[in-house]
């Protein structure tokens, strides 16, 4: 399969393998790891747990647009975070929109600490 479709970029060859290999158990475990993921300030880095979130609901909702899927990741950060990202974003969109105040309220405020 390789050699047959050597000039695909990553997007294609990510479909592909999620074409093949997502059954119900798949969708299943990946449904209960964001479900579960609940951002916390003291031992996650901004950065990787949501593009790991993003990733997760990019798999299971392929045709779900970037501002549903960042607006359900902004409601697992919780309380004070989520709060804090509401009230310095206008209207975010982009994945950038979110992760720049995530990264600025952790290293300037007292949240991660409470």
């Amino acid at each position: 399969m390789k050699k047959d479709h050597r000039k695909h970029d990553w997007y294609w060859w990510k479909c592909e393998v999620i074409t093949k290999w997502a059954n119900n158990f798949w969708r299943f475990k990946m449904k209960n790891a964001f479900k579960s993921a609940i951002f916390n300030a003291e031992k996650d880095k901004p950065l990787a747990w949501f593009f790991k979130q993003k990733g997760r609901l990019s798999a299971l909702h392929p045709d779900m647009s970037d501002t549903m899927i960042n607006m359900k990741i902004l409601r697992k950060c919780g309380g004070e975070v989520e709060q804090a990202i509401k009230c310095r974003c206008v209207e975010p969109s982009s994945t950038e929109d979110y992760i720049n105040p995530i990264k600025d309220i952790i290293t300037r405020t007292r949240i991660s600490k409470a």
